[in-house]
């Protein structure tokens, strides 16, 4: 019971845009509760609040082991080990990931922010376009998103 309040209390803190509050709640969890799937996923969302991509992406790719038809945790795990500057490791871990991201625009947007990124123009337009076929939303934000710099017009 104690465990179901504090992971509420931590949701709520995180609800609030209070990710350090979050963080202070799950550590109130008794070590066997730490490891629970609900507060490992609530530490991700915290860390990647604050901004802490190591850790973040530690625990992500833990999470990625654990649930491996789990898209989210591929796109999390890889996204921050973009952000810590790691881009070939992001690459490589999105696309280690479940076949189903094949079928999510966020996977070949973010695919196609890495392959710029590590200077692999063809395969970043390739899937640039991809995503934007999916889902025309992801035009506009080519536009602006720094991973995507110089990419010229977007398909």
């Amino acid at each position: 019971m104690d465990a179901i309040r504090t992971l509420v209390a931590a949701s709520g803190w995180l609800d609030l845009g209070l990710p350090d509050g979050a963080l202070e709640e799950l550590e109130r969890l008794a070590p066997q509760d730490q490891d629970l799937q609900d507060a490992l996923e609530l530490k991700l969302q915290a860390q990647m609040q604050i901004k802490a991509w190591n850790a973040a992406a530690d625990l992500a790719r833990v999470l990625c082991v654990r649930q491996p038809t789990h898209a989210r945790y591929f796109l999390h795990a890889a996204f921050c080990l973009h952000e810590t500057g790691d881009t070939l490791a992001a690459r490589n871990q999105l696309l280690s990931g479940p076949k189903g991201l094949l079928e999510m625009p966020i996977f070949h947007y973010n695919l196609a922010c890495y392959h710029w990124t590590l200077g692999e123009q063809e395969r970043a337009r390739t899937h640039l376009g991809r995503a934007i076929a999916m889902d025309e939303s992801y035009r506009e934000a080519a536009l602006t998103d720094r991973d995507l710099a110089g990419i010229g017009p977007v398909p």
